[in-house]
């Protein structure tokens, strides 16, 4: 199908583009930007004035919950929810039940997204057999069957040795490993930041070491072991530093951080409301500042959803019996232009952050409009007043902190391979 789509804003960080130009899409593809290419017969036109066109967002943390958890979600229901919320290309944990430890599972996932035919989706393959952290996966298998990157999630390694010997693997055959830095014997039983706002509501802390000794240690193995690393879910002012520092040593690391952990810190803990409950925690206001400055001087290159959709008895309990997680993949967008409006980050470095930084993070081909490039894009209405509604929600999830706010800034139409998947009503 050949589609023009004209007299759009678009917006693509890839190219140093913004402005309002035309863009060509034919069979799948981007062919031209601006000006139609030569013998270009139009079949259908699309007037997109007022509206931003973008690149598909990509987002390094959505959790599907199939196979095994589908009172919570499936790869039907969040696939829905993520095209709806612009998000083209998505990374899916491997803690399914069963774990994704074998090809079976990988290819399972990857078959029923297809059926879904809503985002591209990309599993991370377990490290260890049941992410328990003892017996090393076949890594290889993993890789070939379509898992973009191992992790063993925040499930804790037996010992540094079987972590050691897991990276000098997965480096001797270039594949790229994702930590979740975690001390668990400092962060264990813990629900909240450990500091005055835990201390009053009587609440077990997460000190910052818990993420920072972890930190450090993984880093050491990186450097030992050259493997190819991402760090996810950075939560510390702390560790900001740190990452820093070990790009600037030459170190192959790439980090993101959830976007909550950028709107929020843990003087939220005041509403006493489980919906706040994430790991790691909403932390202070110095490191939700430095999150930010990290974002800023691109120490950190992607912000994630961290999108967790969980039935609604897993939040009705006190705070630190409730299941950690938010479940905000369809808001992605509009929550985090909160960031530009409130002057903490500029249009460009937020998109990119959330376009071509993730893809940039695991090597994916997508988050941007060049040509040549599949036709993953979104329209985007920024001036639009809408109520994020418990009922007209996509996701099976019935956790969020958001659901009644007002948002400004709409995905109205998400398209994949230039088919359109998502519009709004």
């Amino acid at each position: 199908m050949k589609l023009r789509i004209q007299n759009g804003r678009l917006i693509d960080p890839s190219q140093d583009i913004d402005a309002v130009i035309d863009l060509f899409i034919d069979n799948q593809k981007i062919v031209a930007l601006g000006d139609a290419p030569e013998g270009f017969e139009e079949a259908d036109v699309m007037d997109a004035a007022g509206q931003w066109i973008l690149p598909g967002l990509v987002d390094l943390a959505v959790s599907l919950r199939e196979p095994g958890l589908t009172q919570k979600g499936s790869i039907a229901t969040e696939g829905r929810a993520a095209v709806s919320g612009g998000v083209t290309t998505l990374v899916c944990p491997p803690n399914t039940r069963p774990i994704v430890d074998t090809p079976a599972v990988a290819a399972l996932i990857q078959d029923k997204a297809d059926d879904a035919g809503m985002a591209n989706v990309f599993p991370l393959g377990a490290l260890t057999q049941g992410l328990e952290g003892a017996q090393l996966s076949n890594m290889v298998a993993l890789t070939e069957a379509g898992c973009i990157a191992l992790s063993n999630h925040r499930h804790p390694m037996v010992s540094t040795k079987v972590l050691a010997r897991a990276l000098e693997y997965a480096a001797t055959h270039d594949l790229l490993v994702v930590f979740h830095p975690d001390e668990p014997s400092l962060s264990e039983g813990g629900c909240a930041h450990e500091g005055l706002m835990s201390t009053i509501h009587g609440l077990a802390g997460i000190p910052e070491e818990a993420e920072t000794i972890a930190l450090m240690r993984d880093l050491l193995l990186v450097e030992k072991t050259g493997v190819r690393a991402h760090f996810a879910r950075l939560s510390c002012a702390k560790s900001v530093e740190m990452m820093a520092d070990a790009k600037a040593s030459g170190l192959n690391v790439t980090a993101d951080v959830a976007l909550h952990n950028l709107l929020l810190n843990d003087q939220i803990l005041n509403r006493f409301d489980g919906h706040y409950h994430v790991l790691p925690p909403l932390r202070s206001e110095e490191d939700r500042l430095t999150l930010i400055e990290g974002i800023k001087s691109g120490v950190i290159t992607a912000i994630c959803s961290d999108h967790q959709p969980h039935e609604k008895m897993a939040k009705i309990a006190p705070f630190a019996a409730t299941e950690p997680g938010m479940a905000n993949v369809e808001i992605l967008l509009p929550l985090a232009m909160q960031l530009m409006d409130e002057g903490d980050v500029d249009l460009t470095t937020l998109l990119t952050c959330l376009t071509s930084g993730p893809a940039a993070c695991f090597g994916l081909e997508a988050g941007s409009l060049s040509v040549g490039s599949f036709a993953d894009f979104i329209v985007f209405d920024s001036t639009a007043r809408w109520v994020w509604t418990y009922e007209g929600r996509k996701t099976k999830g019935h956790n969020s902190p958001y659901f009644g706010d007002e948002l400004v800034g709409r995905v109205m139409q998400t398209f994949i391979s230039g088919q359109r998947v998502y519009q709004a009503v």
